[in-house]
């Protein structure tokens, strides 16, 4: 709707998952290099957690194409399946079509694509979104995998992605197992209020946005109160707010549009 009149290529504040508009903080920084590292040196088990919206999925997203070449991956972006599901759907995101039914077969299809990437030289990545739905078979199933390894090396890395209940769940002491394989944990943080205004920068400029469009910094501040540096909901306010400067013909964003969005959205925050 207000495209034109901001002079932008394309909507700035979606919520959608698009890796192009991943911002760096320095704590996105840091997890994204504890996995990649995770995953280049073969550590098995990997934990990212973080508050709904905060980005992990946007992260994981931008991890896929940020890993080197030689490393086959699966992303699973809804992982509350039965046991026997969940392999399916990892050998289907690898591109080797299940041909077994039960476990056991599926297992051993997925051991035997394993050793073939193994002798090839190459790494295999599964990354699991919204892990903390995981069910309880599910979560033995994933044990179970981590025990596909040589003696020397592990066959499959798998990131488990989810909100900080998936914590909580693994510190169940029926899972102390899996819990004692995780090599690498990362937690996504809130945005502070600088990083807010530069998150609000690299969005706009992606987007298109000349140097004429931005935000004031008390609508940062309103913006960064409002949303409590969940990157989601900032990026519903301002896209909201943007609306508001929109209807009054300015091409800066103010406290007040930002006041007005926070008013419109405020049930839902």
């Amino acid at each position: 709707m207000y495209l034109d009149h901001f002079s932008l290529k394309e909507h700035p504040f979606n919520v959608t998952p698009d890796p192009r508009f991943l911002f760096f903080t320095a704590r996105h920084q840091d997890a994204m290099d504890q996995l990649l590292y995770g995953i280049a040196e073969r550590k098995g088990f990997l934990v990212l957690t973080g508050e709904v919206g905060s980005g992990k999925t946007t992260l994981c997203r931008a991890l896929l194409n940020r890993l080197p070449a030689g490393i086959r991956t699966a992303l699973i972006l809804n992982p509350n399946l039965s046991d026997t599901q969940l392999l399916r759907a990892i050998l289907q995101d690898l591109g080797a079509p299940p041909v077994g039914r039960d476990r056991l077969s599926l297992m051993g299809q997925l051991n035997d694509f394993l050793l073939a990437q193994m002798r090839r030289g190459d790494n295999v990545a599964v990354l699991l979104d919204e892990a903390q739905d995981l069910t309880p078979a599910s979560l033995e199933q994933i044990r179970l995998l981590s025990n596909l390894e040589t003696d020397q090396r592990k066959l499959l890395q798998i990131v488990l992605a989810g909100q900080p209940e998936l914590d909580r769940r693994l510190g169940r002491p029926e899972l102390r197992q899996l819990r004692q394989r995780i090599m690498i944990r990362c937690t996504l943080q809130p945005l502070d209020a600088q990083e807010v205004g530069a998150y609000l920068e690299h969005r706009l400029r992606v987007a298109g946005a000349p140097a004429d469009v931005g935000f004031e910094e008390a609508a940062v501040r309103v913006i960064h109160g409002a949303s409590k540096g969940i990157p989601r909901l900032v990026n519903k306010l301002s896209d909201r707010a943007m609306l508001a400067a929109y209807a009054a013909g300015r091409r800066v964003v103010f406290r007040e549009d930002a006041r007005r969005a926070h008013a419109e959205l405020e049930a839902l925050l």
